[in-house]
């Protein structure tokens, strides 16, 4: 889908392309020198990396209805979405759900996938495809060959089943995981998607953000040896300093504390421990205007004011479902006057402020209160660097640009890398080249763009357990460097196992960020790609300093921010373009000889043996078989008889042989009990 891009840049910030060279920003705000930047902590540093948005108790999230797997006790396999079960399924009838406005059955979705699939073909198809995308069959629906643990799930493209277990946790924190966010999460509109069955009660984001809150309590009570709650930056250097793990909690959720006095509950969930928050959370609110980007939370923001908008098509080509977006298809609804009032309240208790999700133009108003208040630190725990990201990506108002960057820098807030990296665009400046896309590669261009170019502060924002797939394997058949098109795909994930860096040696290499256990290894991985990873593994300090400044005093701007240079992005060549470049059989491109003995292929012309056991055209799924020893590994030799094209592993001495090549000498000899090898 293609739309007019005319990007939308705050007034305050008109600066950003006067008067400064190509690729770089100034002063945005035109305040001139700024004052001096606060002085750093007298404090100890704390060591290890932080994550700053995990949903560990998302088992609980859209009343109980999705997720498989516990994030305590023991785990086991799932039913495989087996009619009917209890997880990882949709309504069989969603067409209800657009009947609260009475124009809706006008509405041609049919060119919008998850749309047509989930409210016009009906709830059967669309289990099955919302977990799809490039590169993996999904999770959800039927997905008996998703169900056992251990080999069908966790891996990266997991959206139904547990990743925040407490062994994971448990083992990253042993490895260098010390700050976690843990934030509450849930969403009325998808929780009304589930079953009935399949919810423990009734829908009600706030009911299940108060339970996750309580379990997140008790999980620290229950486990004080090695984790604990953090409600101060000082506390939060206590713990770390104990060796423990520091968990700060935070609440994302569309409707933030229901219809209740926002200041009431604001004081009641302080209590409970929460520390940060969202005000704003895929659907606009009593707070603010949310940034568009998954057509389906346009489609709940449509039930509930019925608003088809035709200034900018972001649903389709024409228009924009729910909500009111400019001629840029941004969202033209900042904070509200009692958005002003939450965060002005949070800001009195030393709360962070979180900004994910939040339209552009609430990030304006957010700033300049933030400015109001001698530049009161703002973050964004996940989200996306725009001038990095493939175009399709970049289009949504929820990816991070430039100009935003400049004002969390300028407040000492921090930003949150999501890990969920598709594909992206090219910065040479990485030292890293582009050649796995969605992998630890494409990652590594969008944190060292965030490194060099935007210098600003990072740490993770992985969001598991939040609906997303997540970093893609350079090895393995599970869906290796497929966040573009299959042939490309085949040629890159071929790439890695010939030119290097090689394998981690842990499950990450073939499954990818599967589970927080993981995330130590995406670390280790981007080390061996080449990538300064030092500033992400001391991010638990920076989350620390962060909310010190928040905590006061301050004395004006923390960072002019005037450093910031966008250039060094390679051109984005399109994928039709690129694929146009590859052979074609039966109408399907492929890249020539990827694929060794044993490899998935449909064509002959796939396989580095030129023997493919499909059928072209008819039957695309076969297998590569060798021809030759050559095609087989060291130690291997190419089967005969029932084996043929199968390579099997070399004889040891004594063992019963047909010829010298199977034998690991070499050597295959007559003996009074027939032929050996010796």
């Amino acid at each position: 889908m293609r739309r007019l891009k005319i990007s939308y840049v705050p007034l305050f910030l008109v600066a950003l392309t006067q008067g400064c060279d190509a690729g770089t920003t100034s002063d945005a705000a035109g305040l001139g020198e700024p004052a001096l930047q606060e002085p750093l902590s007298l404090a100890t540093p704390v060591a290890g990396f932080a994550e700053l948005h995990h949903h560990m108790m998302a088992e609980e999230a859209f009343s109980g209805g999705w997720l498989h797997g516990s994030h305590a006790g023991p785990l086991d396999d799932c039913d495989g979405g087996l009619p009917p079960s209890d997880h990882a399924r949709v309504k069989q009838d969603l067409s209800s759900l657009l009947d609260v406005c009475p124009d809706s059955g006008g509405l041609d979705m049919s060119g919008v996938p998850v749309l047509n699939q989930l409210f016009w073909l009906g709830g059967a198809v669309g289990s099955e495809m919302i977990g799809q995308t490039d590169g993996t069959d999904g999770d959800t629906g039927l997905h008996l060959g998703r169900s056992e643990l251990g080999a069908g799930w966790p891996r990266w493209d997991t959206i139904a089943h547990q990743q925040g277990w407490e062994g994971w946790m448990q083992d990253a924190h042993n490895r260098g995981l010390n700050l976690v966010v843990v934030s509450a999460v849930s969403n009325d509109f998808l929780c009304s998607l589930l079953p009935d069955a399949n919810r423990s009660r009734p829908c009600d984001e706030m009911a299940d953000v108060e339970l996750q809150i309580q379990m997140v309590n008790d999980f620290a009570a229950q486990r004080s040896g090695w984790v604990e709650v953090a409600l101060s930056p000082s506390h939060a250097r206590q713990i770390i300093g104990a060796g423990k793990l520091a968990i700060v909690i935070s609440i994302e959720t569309s409707n933030l504390f229901g219809s209740q006095d926002a200041l009431s509950e604001l004081d009641r969930f302080y209590a409970m421990g929460v520390r940060t928050l969202q005000p704003v959370h895929q659907l606009d609110n009593r707070f603010g205007g949310a940034a568009p980007h998954n057509p389906i939370f346009q489609v709940a923001q449509f039930t509930r004011n019925c608003h088809v908008d035709f200034d900018c098509g972001i649903t389709t080509d024409e228009l924009t479902l729910g909500f009111d977006v400019d001629s840029s298809c941004r969202n033209t609804r900042g904070l509200t006057a009692e958005g002003h009032t939450l965060l002005q309240a949070m800001m009195n208790k030393g709360m962070l402020i979180d900004l994910a999700h939040l339209s552009e133009r609430g990030v304006e108003d957010a700033y300049a209160l933030a400015q109001a208040n001698s530049y009161y630190p703002i973050y964004i725990s996940h989200g996306h660097f725009r001038e990095v990201m493939n175009p399709d990506l970049a289009d949504d108002e929820k990816t991070t640009p430039a100009w935003v960057v400049q004002a969390i820098r300028r407040t000492g807030g921090m930003f949150g890398l999501r890990t969920a990296h598709d594909e992206t665009r090219a910065y040479p400046a990485s030292g890293v080249e582009n050649s796995c896309h969605g992998s630890s590669r494409s990652l590594a261009q969008a944190y060292e763009f965030g490194r060099q170019g935007l210098k600003v502060p990072m740490g993770f924002g992985a969001d598991l357990n939040g609906f997303i797939q997540q970093t893609r394997p350079r090895f393995g058949p599970n869906g290796a460097c497929s966040a573009t098109f299959e042939a490309e795909a085949d040629v890159q994930a071929r790439a890695q196992q010939v030119s290097g860096p090689g394998r981690v040696g842990t499950d990450f290499d073939e499954k990818g960020l599967a589970h927080i256990g993981l995330l130590p290894d995406l670390l280790t991985d981007m080390d061996h790609l080449g990538v300064d990873t030092a500033p992400l593994r001391s991010s638990a300090e920076t989350f620390i300093r962060m909310w010190e400044r928040a905590a006061g005093p301050r004395s004006g701007m923390a960072d002019p921010a005037n450093d910031i240079d966008t250039s060094g992005v390679s051109p984005y060549v399109p994928r039709e373009q690129r694929e146009a470049s590859y052979p074609t059989q039966c109408g399907e491109s492929y890249a020539p000889a990827h694929q060794v003995t044993g490899g998935e292929c449909r064509f002959d012309a796939e396989c580095i043996s030129g023997d493919c056991s499909s059928s072209p055209c008819t039957v695309l799924t076969g297998t590569c078989r060798c021809v030759t020893d050559a095609h087989c590994g060291a130690g291997q030799y190419c089967g005969w008889g029932l084996n043929s094209g199968a390579c099997q592993n070399k004889k040891s001495s004594g063992a019963l042989c047909g010829e010298g090549r199977e034998c690991l000498s070499g050597s295959c000899r007559w003996t009074l009990s027939g032929p050996r090898c010796r």
